[in-house]
C-alpha cells in the first residue's frame, strides 16, 4: 500500500460560526444537531492521527470513498454501531458508547 498521508484543508470553525450564525434558525438547527458534529469531530481527528485518506479508510472498511464522506459529514445519515465499529478499527481505534446521566436544572 502506498504510503498516504493526510492533509487537512484549512476551516476555521468560529470563523465559519460567526459568519453563518446570523441566519435564520441556524443557532437552534446547528444546536439540536450538537451530537452529531461532536461525533463527525472525533472521526476526523482520529483519521487526521492515523495518517488516513477517505480512500485509504474506504479500503480498509471495504467500502468508497464517499460512504467515508458521508459518515464524516455529521448530515442526516446515522450511521450503525456497526459501521462505526468498522470504521474505529480502520482508523486503529476502538469505539467508546456511553450513557452520562443528564444534569438537573
Amino acid at each position: 500500500m502506498a504510503d498516504l498521508k493526510y492533509k487537512p484543508v484549512a476551516h476555521n470553525q468560529k470563523e465559519f460560526l460567526a459568519k453563518v450564525s446570523t441566519r435564520k434558525g441556524f443557532t437552534e438547527a446547528y444546536n439540536a444537531l450538537e451530537l452529531e458534529y461532536q461525533v463527525a469531530n472525533q472521526m476526523l481527528k482520529a483519521r487526521s492521527r492515523a495518517g488516513l485518506t477517505q480512500d485509504a479508510v474506504a479500503e480498509r472498511m471495504g467500502t468508497t470513498k464517499s460512504a467515508v464522506s458521508r459518515l464524516e459529514s455529521a448530515s442526516k445519515h446515522a450511521p450503525s454501531l456497526a459501521t462505526l465499529k468498522r470504521y474505529a478499527r480502520a482508523v486503529g481505534c476502538e469505539l467508546q458508547v456511553k450513557f452520562v446521566p443528564q444534569k438537573a436544572t
